[in-house]
């Protein structure tokens, strides 16, 4: 998971130059962490890395490059990603 966390921050950057590789980081680690606990509170069965590698990239296509916009409109992660590097 680790690896794909890494490609995945690095396409984040890719899709967004405003993001730091910190703040890319967190985007990544909440989008998979949010991902999961809302697949697993919907009662579905874990089905692997493979579905949050391919959910998780579709938002970055869709919203990487805006993402970073996000944060001021939503306070449960504007503590997270306005903090100083």
């Amino acid at each position: 998971m680790k690896e794909l966390i890494e490609e995945l921050i690095a396409e984040l950057r890719d899709k967004n130059e405003e993001l730091s590789e910190a703040k890319a980081r967190v985007w990544i680690e909440l989008l998979v962490s949010d991902f999961e606990a809302s697949y697993a509170k919907a009662g579905y069965d874990y089905q692997g890395t493979a579905v949050v590698e391919k959910v998780v990239r579709q938002w970055i296509e869709s919203y990487g490059d805006k993402i970073h916009e996000f944060a001021g409109r939503n306070p449960k992660y504007a503590h997270l990603l306005n903090e100083q590097e």
